[in-house]
């Protein structure tokens, strides 16, 4: 047998499809280290808020309606911020987002720092928080959808969440380590500066992207007013932006089911994870605010080992089934959390929920650039923001409060049992089983 030639050797290599975005993407580079600085921040907050909130009150009511303020003014940006991205410059969008964050995260740093961060005042700050990510995260899909192209797809998406969850094997531990050895205005401050680099970023995103869709013979001005490449405008009328998305959603059942069916479980999966498993590790058995880190860390080695298996391949069959199953597991772990009463065993179990997690979110957002258009894409990613986040402040406070009523071990095995028995109720639905 002769043996292979050096390209058939390069190309039998299953991990060389990762470096396509790199080689064929310039505007690839730039939106996806903007958004993996950014998540940085954002990763060591969501460490350092519940171990804060926990502080200064131990309530997991107060924990939940930290959570419900600042999901509320984000569910109700949606509806309109899907219009907007539409008719707008998307990266500007960002761009806005990440100024306002910027400001916002370094008074709550000022704020921790000078000792007057209350309860209140969070609520403030959380909340303008979260108006601002109504906006940025469907103008954030839309922009994906026109970087990620057929020829990059699936590699784009893998890398992205891949680098995504390896910032997750950092920031959590490192927000645990600042709030323990530190202070939480440490970290707050820290979060803020990631905005401006991914400003930065977005910046040089924009310039790729309008010299790209600048005729050869056209002159080279600096600004484009309208959207980016590929995208038409929308409807003047907001309300006539909703209804065109929702038609895109009606016209393809495992759109439309999905993000009907996880309404309901992400209420299940979000209480336990943002308002149980802080109380788990910090109330419940006492653990060091490192270990809580150390477990969100461990969720993102599970999630880069599904997203690295993943993106091993061009093709999967049985994408319905792969995708509900991952949730499935997801839940799986989330019950039998409680129940271990070991700190190692706790971290291993988040590590099994982030692999179910990320097996679930990449074929849904592969599947969503696949089906949407993408002049469009910006309603229909509002709407399933809308779909995912509409009942979270409720769970977020129904857990809560369930869980001071009859105690949090009991909640968490009632909301992930809950959420797995769902999953198994959809995958009887030929639609979702068969999705290819």
């Amino acid at each position: 047998m002769m043996p292979a030639s050096a390209p058939e050797k390069a190309s039998s290599n299953p991990l060389r499809g990762f470096a396509a975005p790199f080689v064929h993407s310039r505007a690839f580079i730039y939106l996806w280290l903007g958004h993996l600085i950014s998540f940085l921040g954002s990763s060591i907050t969501m460490v350092i808020l519940p171990v804060l909130v926990y502080s200064l009150t131990g309530s997991t009511t107060i924990m939940g309606f930290v959570m419900a303020i600042y999901m509320l003014p984000n569910v109700l940006m949606l509806p309109i911020s899907g219009h907007i991205v539409d008719r707008y410059d998307r990266v500007k969008i960002m761009m806005l987002a990440d100024i306002s964050r910027f400001v916002i995260m370094i008074a709550t740093a000022v704020l921790a720092l000078s000792g007057i961060l209350t309860i209140p005042l969070l609520y403030v700050l959380v909340g303008f928080y979260g108006l601002l990510d109504g906006m940025f995260q469907p103008a954030y899909a839309a922009v994906r959808a026109t970087v990620f192209t057929p020829d990059i797809r699936i590699a784009a998406n893998s890398l992205t969440q891949m680098t995504t969850q390896t910032v997750r094997l950092i920031g959590p531990a490192l927000g645990g380590l600042l709030i323990t050895h530190l202070s939480a205005g440490v970290g707050f401050g820290l979060d803020a500066f990631t905005y401006l680099i991914s400003l930065i970023c977005l910046i040089y995103l924009r310039r790729v992207l309008v010299m790209k869709s600048k005729p050869l013979s056209a002159p080279p001005s600096a600004e484009q007013s309208g959207p980016l490449p590929g995208e038409a405008p929308s409807a003047p009328d907001w309300k006539a932006d909703f209804k065109e998305g929702f038609a895109i959603l009606r016209s393809h059942p495992w759109l439309w089911v999905t993000i009907l069916t996880f309404s309901f479980i992400n209420i299940c999966y979000a209480g336990i994870t943002s308002i149980l498993v802080p109380w788990l590790f910090k109330v419940h058995h006492g653990w060091d605010p490192y270990l809580y880190g150390l477990a969100v860390t461990f969720s993102g080695v599970g999630a880069i080992v599904g997203g690295l298996l993943f993106g091993m391949r061009a093709r999967w069959n049985h994408r319905g089934i792969m995708a509900y199953m991952g949730a499935f597991v997801s839940g799986l772990a989330l019950f039998l959390l409680p129940f271990v009463p070991s700190a190692a065993g706790a971290i291993a179990l988040f590590a099994l929920e982030g692999f179910g997690l990320m097996i679930f979110g990449l074929i849904w957002e592969i599947s969503l650039q696949e089906l949407v258009p993408q002049e469009a894409f910006g309603r229909v990613a509002s709407l399933d923001l809308l779909g995912s986040f509409a009942l979270l402040p409720v769970g977020y406070i129904t857990v809560g409060w369930l869980a001071d009523l009859i105690g949090g071990v009991a909640t968490i095995a009632i909301f992930a049992g809950l959420g797995m028995a769902c999953i198994l109720l959809v995958l009887s639905i030929p639609a979702i089983r068969k999705f290819q």
